[in-house]
C-alpha cells in the first residue's frame, strides 16, 4: 500500500512583507496546525508553521503536473506537538490584520526564543529521565531499593535517582532494568505553604468585588487612588477563580513589580506559580511557557508578553497599572497588551480587570460610555493620602539653592530619618550628567551612530548612548575642535543624584535603581528586598520606583525634576508626567503613618502639577481631553505611525515621499514627512494617518505595501498601528 500524501500549508519565517502567505510543501506524514517543519524554501533551509494539512486525493504525480510550480516534501518535522494552539493561532491572525503585521513576526513575538520560528534559535535544554523497563534482572538488595523507588513514582529525573542512590543509577541503566528518555527540562515547582489569609475588605472594595461578580460584563476598569487596596480586590477575585479551577493572568508593567506580586500570591494562593518576563533566559522562557501549557500553573505573574502564554482554562485576566506605556510593544507587531488581554478575555469568556489610579486617557473616556464597566474607590485604605509640598525650583535656585536637593527637601530627608521611616527619591533620569558641552566650541557630545547627546557617567567614567547602547570612554580633547580645555556637564541623572545625597546624609544607607544597576539577572528582585529588609535607609531611582511598590515604612517621597516631562513636544507629555507624579506620590504613607511628597517644579502653576499636587484625576481628565480635542489627538482620533528607516538619507526621503503620495484620502489627513534624525547609524522619516475611520486607514496601508512595486522602493518600513508616542 502507498503511503499516504498530504498537501501541507506553511507559513514560511522570512521578514519579507510579499511573502506573507502560506506556501505549499507535500508530505508523507500527517502535520498538525502549530507544529514546525522545516523546509526548502529556494535552496535555503527555513522553519515553517503548518496552518493546514489535507489528504491528497491525486498522486504526486498529478499534483506537480497540475502545479505552476515545483511542490517540494517538508523536510523534516519538528514537533511531537503542536506548538501554537488554534486559539492562539487565530490570536496571530488577529494581531497581524490588527497591527498590519507579517503572521511569522507574531508568531515570533508570542513564542519564546528556544521555539520562536527562527533557523538559528537555539535548542531547549533536555533532561534524562528513567523508567522501569520490562525485562528480567537479578538485582542487589540496594539495586532493588532503587527500582522500586522508581516504580513507585513512575519515572523520576535520572540526576535525581543519583542523588539518592548515587552507586546503583547507572548500574541499573546499563543493565536494562531502567530505561531512559529524554524531556524538555521543566520549571522548578513556585508553589509554597499558605502563609496569609485574605484581608478584611472595606465597604467600597466589597462593592467592588460585588459588581464585578454579579455583572455579566467582560471588561471592568477599576479606577483606584494610590492605597486604596486594588491588589487585594484582584487577589480574592483570582481566589474564587481557582476554585473553579480555571487559570489566572496577572500582569504587571514592570519586571521591578513582579517580585512583589509573586511573593502576594504565593503567601495567599499557595499554588503553583509561572513568572514571565524579559528579564528570564531564553531557557527560563521556555520552561515557564510549557508549564503553564500543559496546566501545571494555576496562577501566572508576567509582564506585556506573558499575555501570550498558551492557556487552557483561563478564568481572569488582570492588568494593573493598565495606563503605563510598557504595556504598547513599538517594534512590529505593534501591539498593546490591553488589546490581546481583551480578546483573550472574550475567548475564554472571562472577565478582564484594568486598575488603575490613573488610567489612560483612552481607558477612561471607554469606561465613561460603558464601553468598560468603570468601577471607583475614591479613599485609601488608611483614609489618609499624602501631604504634598510644591518647591518651586527658580525661586530656590535665585536664592542659591541646590538644583537638586533643595533646602525643603533636605529638611524633610534629615526628619524622615531621624524617625528611623524610609525615603525614596525619583528621578526620571539616569547617568551623572545629561550632556557634555565643549568649554571652547560649545558643542554637546553626541553619539556617533545616533543624533543624540551622549550621557555622562561618572563612577564608570564612561559616554554612554541611552538609544543604542554605545558607550566610549569620556575624551580628553573635543573631538570636534580639538580643545583640550574640558567640559561642561549639562543637567544631572540618578548617579549624581546618589552623590549628592550621600554628601548631604553621609551616615545614610542609600539603594539607586536604574537601568544600570539592574542590568544583572535577579537585580530588581534583590534591591528591593534589600530595600524592604531596612538595609537601605534612601530608594532613589528611575520611573521603575515609581509605581506598585508597596513599603509601610516609606513616608516621604521626593520628585526632582518633577515637570521636566511637560516640556516634550509630544501629545502625551503632559499625561505621561501626572501619571508619574500620581504614582510616585502614592509610595508614601501606604501604612499608619502619614506621608509627605516634596515635588521639586520649574513650573508650579502648570495645570498638570495642580492636578497632581490636588490628587485631582478626574479635573486632570477634563483638561487634558480639552486639548486632544482640539488638537484631534486620540481618543479623538485614530493613528498610524510609518516610519522609512535607511542607511542612505535620499533613500529615506524619496521612500517617504511616496508613502504621502500614496496614501492620501478624504476622511483621513497624511501628516509628514517628519525627519527623527539618525539612530543606530540609520536615517529616519516618518508620516502618520490621521483619522476616525481606523479601518480604512488600515485597509489603506495594507492594501498599498501589497503593490510589488511598493516593495522595492521603501525597503523597511516600521509601522505602529495606535502609536503611545510621536516624540
Amino acid at each position: 500500500m502507498e503511503n499516504p500524501l498530504y498537501i501541507v500549508q506553511c507559513w514560511i519565517e522570512h521578514p519579507v512583507r510579499r511573502l506573507d502567505q502560506t506556501f505549499t510543501y507535500l508530505s508523507t506524514q500527517e502535520v498538525q496546525p502549530g507544529m514546525r517543519v522545516q523546509v526548502d524554501f529556494n535552496g535555503r533551509k527555513l522553519i515553517g508553521f503548518v496552518e493546514d494539512c489535507q489528504p491528497s486525493s491525486q498522486s504526486e504525480e498529478e499534483l506537480q503536473q497540475a502545479s505552476p510550480f515545483e511542490l517540494k516534501h517538508i523536510s523534516a518535522v519538528l514537533d511531537r506537538e503542536p506548538l501554537l494552539t488554534d486559539e492562539l493561532r487565530q490570536l496571530a491572525d488577529w494581531l497581524s490584520r490588527t497591527t498590519l503585521a507579517t503572521h511569522i513576526a507574531c508568531y515570533q513575538c508570542m513564542l519564546p526564543a528556544k521555539i520562536k520560528p527562527v533557523s538559528h534559535a537555539g535548542r531547549a535544554v533536555q533532561e534524562r529521565w528513567v523508567s522501569c523497563a520490562d525485562t528480567e534482572t537479578s538485582l542487589t538488595p540496594r539495586q532493588l531499593e532503587a527500582f522500586l523507588y522508581v516504580r513507585q513514582q513512575g519515572s523520576v529525573r535520572y540526576q535525581e535517582l543519583r542523588k539518592h542512590f548515587p552507586n546503583q543509577a547507572k548500574a541499573l541503566v546499563d543493565l536494562g532494568a531502567l530505561q531512559v528518555t529524554l524531556r524538555d527540562r521543566e520549571a522548578e515547582n513556585l508553589s509554597s505553604p499558605i502563609v496569609s489569609q485574605p484581608l478584611q475588605l472595606n465597604a467600597e472594595q466589597q462593592a467592588a468585588m460585588q459588581e464585578i461578580e454579579q455583572s455579566s460584563d467582560a471588561v471592568y476598569l477599576l479606577h483606584g487612588v494610590t492605597g486604596s487596596g486594588k491588589t487585594e480586590v484582584y487577589l480574592q477575585l483570582a481566589q474564587k477563580v481557582l476554585e473553579q479551577d480555571r487559570q489566572v493572568l496577572i500582569l504587571v508593567p514592570e519586571i521591578g513589580l513582579t517580585p512583589q506580586m509573586i511573593d502576594r500570591v504565593r503567601q495567599r494562593f499557595g499554588v503553583d506559580l509561572a513568572i514571565y518576563h524579559s528579564a528570564l533566559s531564553a531557557q527560563e522562557k521556555y520552561e515557564q511557557y510549557r508549564k503553564v501549557k500543559t496546566g501545571r500553573a494555576s496562577v501566572v505573574v508576567g509582564t506585556r508578553s506573558a499575555v501570550f502564554l498558551p492557556f487552557t482554562n483561563l478564568g481572569l485576566i488582570v492588568m494593573d497599572e493598565e495606563h503605563d506605556s510598557s504595556y504598547k510593544q513599538e517594534v512590529q507587531p505593534s501591539y498593546h497588551c490591553r488589546d490581546v488581554a481583551i480578546w483573550r478575555g472574550a475567548y475564554h469568556h472571562c472577565k478582564v480587570i484594568l486598575g488603575s489610579a490613573t488610567p489612560s486617557l483612552e481607558s477612561y473616556a471607554r469606561g465613561l460610555k460603558q464601553v468598560y464597566h468603570l468601577i471607583t474607590l475614591k479613599h485609601r485604605i488608611n483614609d489618609c493620602l499624602p501631604e504634598i509640598e510644591l518647591v518651586p525650583l527658580k525661586k530656590t535656585m535665585a536664592r542659591g539653592e541646590s538644583y537638586i536637593l533643595t533646602e525643603t527637601l533636605k529638611q524633610r530627608m534629615a526628619e524622615t530619618l531621624a524617625r528611623q521611616e524610609q525615603i525614596i527619591l525619583l528621578l526620571n533620569r539616569r547617568g551623572y550628567s545629561t550632556q557634555l558641552r565643549c568649554l571652547a566650541c560649545k558643542q554637546v557630545l553626541l553619539c556617533p551612530h545616533c543624533d543624540l547627546a551622549l550621557s555622562y557617567h561618572r563612577s564608570e567614567r564612561l559616554l554612554k548612548c541611552h538609544a543604542c547602547g554605545s558607550q566610549m570612554a569620556a575624551p580628553k580633547a573635543c573631538p570636534y575642535c580639538g580643545s583640550t580645555a574640558g567640559f561642561s556637564t549639562y543637567g544631572f541623572g540618578t548617579e549624581k543624584l546618589e552623590a549628592a545625597v550621600k554628601q548631604a546624609f553621609p551616615a545614610a544607607r542609600v539603594i539607586r535603581m536604574d537601568a544600570d544597576t539592574t542590568a544583572r539577572k535577579d537585580a530588581h528582585r534583590k534591591l528591593l528586598e534589600a530595600f524592604g529588609r531596612h538595609e537601605a535607609d534612601i530608594l532613589l531611582g528611575t520611573q521603575m520606583i515609581s509605581k506598585g511598590l508597596d513599603y509601610p515604612d516609606v513616608t516621604l517621597v521626593g520628585i526632582l525634576n518633577g515637570d521636566d516631562g511637560v516640556s516634550h513636544t509630544d501629545y502625551r507629555s503632559c499625561e505621561t508626567t501626572f501619571d508619574l507624579l500620581m504614582q510616585a506620590s502614592g509610595r508614601s504613607g501606604r501604612s499608619e503613618h502619614r506621608g509627605r511628597v516634596v515635588l521639586q517644579v520649574f513650573d508650579p502653576d502648570h495645570y498638570v502639577v495642580q492636578c497632581a499636587v490636588h490628587q485631582n484625576y478626574d479635573l486632570f481628565f477634563r483638561r487634558e481631553m480639552q486639548f486632544r480635542h482640539a488638537g484631534q489627538y486620540p481618543p479623538y482620533t485614530y493613528l498610524i505611525s510609518l516610519t522609512i528607516v535607511s542607511r542612505d538619507q535620499k533613500k529615506a526621503d524619496q521612500s517617504a515621499l511616496f508613502l504621502k503620495e500614496h496614501l492620501q484620502a478624504s476622511d483621513y489627513k497624511t501628516v509628514g514627512v517628519i525627519s527623527l534624525g539618525r539612530l543606530q547609524d540609520r536615517c529616519r522619516n516618518r508620516i502618520f494617518l490621521k483619522g476616525k475611520n481606523l479601518e480604512r486607514m488600515r485597509e489603506d496601508v495594507r492594501a498599498l505595501l501589497k503593490q510589488p512595486e511598493t516593495a522595492a522602493r521603501l525597503g523597511d518600513v516600521r509601522i505602529d498601528v495606535e502609536p503611545m508616542t510621536l516624540d
